[in-house]
């Protein structure tokens, strides 16, 4: 094999290689995992999260609509963190056995442990069951990951669930996920 022939080999091996590792997956924790469409009227993908949705205003939870869910899922998780906390990763909000027959949470979803339907909300990183908006030190902006996972199970889990007791019983069950990031900075 010439020299050239040697070049045009290993560049198309590299080309191959570069095209396989740089293809179309989901996020590196869920690779191969489909994605659902997960939104809010309350704020666009990467933008500010109005201040009525934080702990500096009246600290509802915004409306969320998601799409796109496999059609076996038999019930939804949410996790909202905060990556950008201080001492890491900080709970906003854990609520799950959401029935698949919702593709929405409304404003203002009640603090309550048990919600009709079956759905559950767990402790948040403040304590508290259900959802507590941003509230980070002034100065910096914090990046809030609503994340939505469609699963092939109902969670039996106690109504008022730690997060970690809720993504160790999601385990081998998430078909599909999606993502909505909000923005946040404290004055």
């Amino acid at each position: 094999m010439t020299a050239r022939a040697n070049l045009f080999f290993i560049a198309v091996l590299f080309a191959g290689l570069l095209s396989s590792s740089c293809s179309n997956q989901a996020d590196p924790g869920s690779p191969g995992k489909p994605k659902m469409s997960l939104t809010s009227t309350a704020f666009a993908q990467g933008q500010p999260i109005p201040d009525k949705y934080t702990g500096q205003g009246e600290d509802l939870s915004p409306p969320l609509q998601w799409s796109g869910a496999p059609a076996n899922v038999q019930s939804f998780v949410l996790i909202c963190e905060d990556p950008d906390a201080p001492m890491g990763a900080f709970t906003h909000w854990v609520i799950y056995n959401i029935p698949p027959a919702i593709s929405s949470l409304s404003e203002n979803v009640p603090k309550n442990a048990s919600l009709s339907g079956g759905t559950r909300q767990g402790q948040n990183g403040f304590g508290n069951i259900g959802y507590n908006g941003p509230a980070p030190p002034p100065g910096k902006t914090h990046h809030y990951y609503f994340r939505l996972y469609a699963l092939d199970d109902v969670l039996t889990l106690d109504p008022g669930a730690a997060k970690k007791a809720v993504v160790n019983a999601m385990q081998g069950h998430v078909l599909a996920e999606g993502e909505l990031i909000g923005t946040y900075l404290r004055q």
